[in-house]
C-alpha cells in the first residue's frame, strides 16, 4: 500500500475536485454506451471527468497521459417480489410528480461500488485503503471522489435544462377573474354533478363554485358536457378539474379562450371556496394523460405499435433499439433508419477507428465521434442479445445534435420530418470536405413557370431531400361509409355544443396514384408578375425532378389546417406501394421552340397613400436624395401580419403575404399564404423587388461581429456569415439555417487577401458549379417507413419499420421486434432505395 500512495502522492496535482460548471460524465462513455451497469463499470478521469467503459480507457490514458480514474460499478440487486413491485412503481410515481416519498429508482435497484484505478498497471484504492495513507492524499482524493459522487452528471443535468412539460398560456380571465359571494363551499371529496350525478371528470366553476361533468369524447366516454352548456349560460370562464389539484397546481380550463391555462391566483380562487390547495391530493388524470389514452383506445396507436400481436424479440447488429429519453422517439425512429443506409453506415462506422483515434480531448463534443458512437451502438450487436434488449440511450448524441436548437434541445415532441432535414443540415456542415453521406437525398427539383398571356416559360433548379406528397381528401375511395375530413369536425363541433355523442370518424382511404397525380398536376399562380406583360398575370407551375437521387424520401403532408386555421392531423389510409417508378415525372428542360421569359423585376409594391422615399443609393445623401435609389421601402398592414403570425406562420411569410397580395386584407393574404407554403423561401426574409443588396439589408445595414464571430468558428469564412446574416436580417439562429441550405453557393466564394470574396471581383471567375447530385433510373423499391401516432408532430409517438434481410422489423424505442403486419398504409415518412436494372 506504500507504493499505491507514493503513485497518489506523484499524481496528486491532476486530480482535481469538480467545481460548480464542470461536465461530469459518470453515467456514459465518451466513445461507446458502457454504463457503471456495464461489464466492467465506468472509468471517470479525475482531471477531465469524461467517462470511458473498460475497452477504452487503456486508449485515453495512452493519449493523455492522465493516470487516476473514477471506477463506478453498479450490479443489480436481486429480483424482487410482486409486492415490492407495487410498492416501487409507487414511489415512482411520486418521484415523477415531484412528491416527497420518491426516490431515485436506479439507486434501489443497484449496489454500487467506488474506487479509484491508478493506471497502467490498475492498481486499486478504496475509502478504507485512503483510511492509512497521508493526510494529504487523504483529504485530497477523497474530496475528489465525494465531489464526483455527489456532482449532477451531464445527462441528469440535460434532462433537467430541457424538462418543459405542457407549454400553457397565462388566462387572460385569472388575474381579474370575478368570484361570486354566494357561500358555496367545496368539500375535500364526494363530488358529484349537479346535473346528472356523475363521479368522475368533474370540473368546478371557478366564479361561482358549481360543479359538473366535463366534455363527451366522440366515443361517448368523458362527461355529459354540462361544464360547458354552464359556461355558455352564465359566460363564467374558468374551471378547474376537481381530482387533478395538488400543492403543484391543477388542470384548469378556459371555456372562452378555448384551451388548458395557467391561473396564477389558483390558491387564492380554491380558497374562496373552502378549498385549501396545500392539502389536496391527486385523484384523477390529468387532461394529458387522459389525452394519450383516448389516443391509445381508439386512434392508430394499436395498428402502428401492431399492440394485438404476440411479436417475437429480434436481437444481434442492425437490431438494436434506442431508449426513450423523454419525447426522443423522432429520433430513434429517424437515425435508425439513417443508420441502414450503406452511406451512412461506411462514413461513421467502417472508419470508426479512424474516426476515435483523430478524435479531440473533449469527444462528447465532436460531431463525427458521436455519430460514429451511435451507428456502431446501432449495428455491432453488442448492445443487443438474445433476451436482453435493453437498448441504448443516445444522451450525449442527443445533446449535441440539439445544442443551440431552440427545438431540438428540448425534451418535447418534435417533427420527424424536420429533424430529419436538421441532421442532414448538420451532416452537410461536418462534410464540406470529403465523403458527404447526405448526398444520398440530394436531388435536384425542376420548377417550370408557364405564363398564360404570353406563353413564355421560366425554369428554376434547386435542391431538396424530401419529397412531399399532397393528400387529395377529396379523392377518398370510402366516402360512403361515414363522416371524415371537414363534415366529421362540423359535426363534432355541433356535438359539443348540443351535449349529444359526437359521430366516431372513418378514415378515409386515399390512392396513392390520386395522391401522385395531385403532385404532378400543374399549379396556377393568379398572381404571377410577367416579365414578359410587365404585369400580373395568370401562369401555371409544374415541378418536375432534374435528378433522381440514391434513396428517395417521401413525406405525406399529413399535417394541414382546420376550418379554424389551427393545425391538425387528417387520419388517411394510403395504399404506399413496394416499387415505384418516377421515370415520368424527370423534367425536360427548355423545349424546342419554346421562348423564355425575360430576366426582368418586377416593380415594386406601390399605395396611393404612401409618401415616397427611397432609400439611399451608393452616393446619396440625406441632403441631396438626386441620387436616390427608386426602390420603395414597403409600407404592410400591421394588423393583417399580426394575424397572420398569430396563425403560427413566421413573420417573414406573414410580410411578403401581405406585400405580395397589395395589403388587400386577411382573406388574400392567408391565400397567399398558403398556396407557398412548400416554396423553398417561404420563411426567408422579404426581398423588395429589384433590390441588389443582399436580401433583408440596406446599404447602411451594420453587421453583429458577435454574430459573425460565431458563424466563422463554425468553419466559414468572414464574407460567407456576413453573406448570410444580411440575408436573414443580422438574426443568428436563421442565419445558420440560411448558410447550410445555401452549402453550394457559399462553397464558390474564394476569399481574397483584400477580405472580398472573389465573387465581387469584376468578372474574375466563371460562374459557380451547381450542386453536385447523384443520377440514375427512377425505380426505387421500399426499405423503411416512419410512422405517427397523434394529432399534431407536437405530441403522439413515432415508431419505424425497417427491411431487414426481407423481414419487416418494427423498431418501437428499445423494442425490437419480427413485424407481423405493417401498416405501411398509416406511414408519414416513407423510404425508397434505388433498384438498378
Amino acid at each position: 500500500m506504500a507504493e499505491v500512495s507514493d503513485v497518489l502522492m506523484s499524481v496528486l496535482s491532476t486530480i482535481r475536485v469538480p467545481r460548480p460548471g464542470d461536465r461530469v460524465h459518470k453515467d456514459e462513455c465518451a466513445l461507446s454506451f458502457s454504463s457503471p451497469e456495464s461489464e466492467g463499470g465506468l472509468y471517470v478521469c479525475m482531471n477531465s471527468f469524461l467517462g470511458f467503459g473498460s475497452q477504452y480507457v487503456d486508449r485515453h490514458h495512452t493519449r493523455s497521459g492522465q493516470r487516476a480514474y473514477l471506477h463506478i460499478s453498479r450490479t443489480r440487486k436481486a429480483p424482487i417480489n410482486e409486492t415490492d413491485i407495487i410498492c416501487l412503481f409507487t414511489l415512482l410515481l411520486l418521484s415523477v410528480s415531484g412528491i416527497e416519498g420518491g426516490f431515485n429508482v436506479e439507486q434501489e435497484q443497484y449496489e454500487e461500488e467506488v474506487k479509484v484505478v491508478l493506471f497502467p498497471d490498475r492498481q486499486e484504492v478504496t475509502s478504507d485503503d485512503l483510511a492509512t495513507m497521508p493526510d494529504v492524499v487523504r483529504e485530497r482524493v477523497s474530496l475528489a471522489m465525494a465531489g464526483l459522487m455527489s456532482a449532477d452528471s451531464v445527462s441528469h443535468t440535460l434532462q433537467v435544462q430541457q424538462w418543459d412539460g405542457e407549454v400553457r398560456a397565462e388566462s387572460r380571465h385569472a388575474v381579474e377573474l370575478k368570484q361570486l359571494n354566494n357561500g358555496t363551499k367545496i368539500p375535500p371529496s364526494g363530488w358529484r354533478c349537479e346535473v346528472c350525478d356523475l363521479q368522475e371528470n368533474l370540473w368546478m366553476n371557478l366564479s361561482d363554485g358549481r360543479v359538473f361533468c366535463g366534455r363527451r369524447y366522440f366515443d361517448g366516454s368523458g362527461g355529459n358536457n354540462h361544464a360547458l352548456l354552464h359556461f355558455q349560460q352564465t359566460g363564467h370562464p374558468l374551471a378547474v378539474k376537481l381530482g387533478t389539484i395538488t400543492p403543484d397546481g391543477a388542470d384548469v380550463y378556459s371555456y372562452d379562450e378555448d384551451d388548458m391555462v395557467l391561473d396564477p391566483k389558483l390558491p387564492e380562487h380554491l380558497s374562496h371556496f373552502g378549498i385549501d390547495m396545500m392539502t389536496m391530493e391527486k385523484t384523477e388524470h390529468t387532461m394529458t394523460e387522459l389525452e394519450i389514452a383516448v389516443n391509445q383506445r381508439v386512434g392508430e396507436w394499436e395498428v402502428i405499435q401492431e399492440s394485438g400481436a404476440t411479436l417475437r424479440p429480434l436481437s444481434g447488429p442492425g437490431l438494436t433499439g434506442m431508449k426513450n429519453l423523454g419525447n426522443s422517439c423522432y429520433l430513434n425512429s429517424v437515425m435508425q433508419v439513417l443508420f441502414t443506409v450503406p452511406d451512412f453506415q461506411s462514413k461513421y462506422v467502417s472508419n470508426i477507428d479512424k474516426i476515435f483515434n483523430e478524435a479531440p480531448s473533449d469527444p462528447t463534443q465532436d460531431f463525427k465521434t458521436q455519430v460514429a458512437k451511435l451507428g456502431y451502438g446501432l449495428l455491432s450487436g453488442e448492445y443487443s442479445k438474445p433476451g436482453d434488449q435493453v437498448g441504448i440511450a443516445a444522451r450525449m448524441f442527443k445533446a449535441l445534435v440539439g445544442r443551440g436548437h431552440p427545438e431540438f434541445s428540448t425534451n418535447r415532441q418534435q417533427d420527424a420530418q424536420e429533424f430529419l432535414l436538421h441532421f442532414i443540415n448538420m451532416v452537410e456542415r461536418n462534410c464540406r470536405s470529403g465523403v458527404n453521406p447526405s448526398e444520398a437525398f440530394r436531388f435536384l427539383v425542376e420548377e417550370r413557370i408557364v405564363c398564360q398571356q404570353s406563353q413564355k416559360a421560366k425554369y428554376t433548379q434547386r435542391v431538396d431531400y424530401i419529397l412531399q406528397l399532397p393528400v387529395p381528401m377529396d379523392q377518398a375511395t370510402n366516402t360512403g361509409e361515414g363522416l371524415m375530413g371537414n363534415e366529421a369536425e362540423r359535426r363534432r363541433e355541433e356535438a359539443d355544443s348540443s351535449g349529444a355523442p359526437a359521430p366516431a370518424p372513418v378514415r378515409a382511404c386515399i390512392p396513392f396514384t390520386a395522391c401522385m397525380a395531385a403532385l404532378s398536376e400543374p399549379e396556377t399562380l393568379t398572381d404571377f408578375w410577367s416579365s414578359a406583360a410587365q404585369a400580373k398575370t395568370t401562369a401555371t407551375k409544374t415541378t418536375r425532378f432534374a435528378s433522381f437521387p440514391d434513396h428517395m424520401v417521401i413525406q405525406v403532408k399529413k399535417f394541414t389546417f382546420g376550418q379554424d386555421w389551427v393545425p391538425k392531423k387528417l387520419d388517411v389510409s394510403i395504399d404506399v406501394p413496394d416499387t415505384l417508378d418516377l421515370t415520368a415525372l424527370r423534367g425536360t428542360g427548355q423545349q424546342p421552340g419554346e421562348e423564355l421569359l425575360p430576366e426582368v423585376a418586377p416593380p415594386p409594391l406601390m399605395t396611393p397613400d404612401v409618401e415616397v422615399k427611397g432609400i439611399l443609393g451608393s452616393h446619396g445623401n440625406e441632403e441631396d436624395d438626386s441620387l436616390y435609389s427608386p426602390l420603395l421601402s414597403p409600407v404592410l398592414d400591421d394588423s393583417t401580419v399580426s394575424q397572420l403570425c398569430e396563425m403560427g406562420f413566421p413573420l417573414e411569410a406573414c410580410r411578403k403575404a401581405v406585400y405580395y397580395t397589395g395589403n388587400t386584407g386577411i382573406d388574400a393574404a392567408m391565400n397567399w399564404v398558403m398556396g407557398h407554403m412548400d416554396d423553398p423561401d417561404f420563411s426567408s426574409p422579404l426581398v423588395l423587388p429589384g433590390t441588389s443588396s443582399a436580401p433583408g439589408t440596406t446599404p447602411t445595414e451594420s453587421i453583429s461581429e458577435e454574430h459573425l464571430a460565431t458563424i466563422v468558428s463554425m468553419g466559414f469564412s468572414r464574407d460567407q456569415a456576413t453573406r448570410a446574416l444580411r440575408a436573414t436580417s443580422n438574426v443568428l439562429e436563421r442565419a445558420v439555417d440560411w448558410i447550410f441550405s445555401h452549402l453550394d453557393d457559399l462553397e464558390s466564394m474564394e476569399v481574397s487577401e483584400g477580405g472580398r470574396s472573389a465573387a465581387e471581383s469584376e468578372g474574375s471567375r466563371e460562374p459557380p458549379p451547381g450542386p453536385k447530385v447523384r443520377d440514375g433510373p427512377g425505380k426505387y423499391e421500399l426499405f423503411a417507413f416512419i410512422s405517427h401516432m397523434g394529432t399534431s408532430t407536437m405530441c403522439g409517438h413515432y415508431v419505424c419499420h425497417i427491411k431487414k434481410d426481407q423481414q419487416w422489423v418494427i423498431f418501437n424505442d428499445q423494442k425490437v421486434c419480427a413485424s407481423e403486419k405493417p401498416p405501411k398504409d398509416l406511414g408519414y415518412l416513407y423510404f425508397y432505395r434505388r433498384v438498378t436494372e
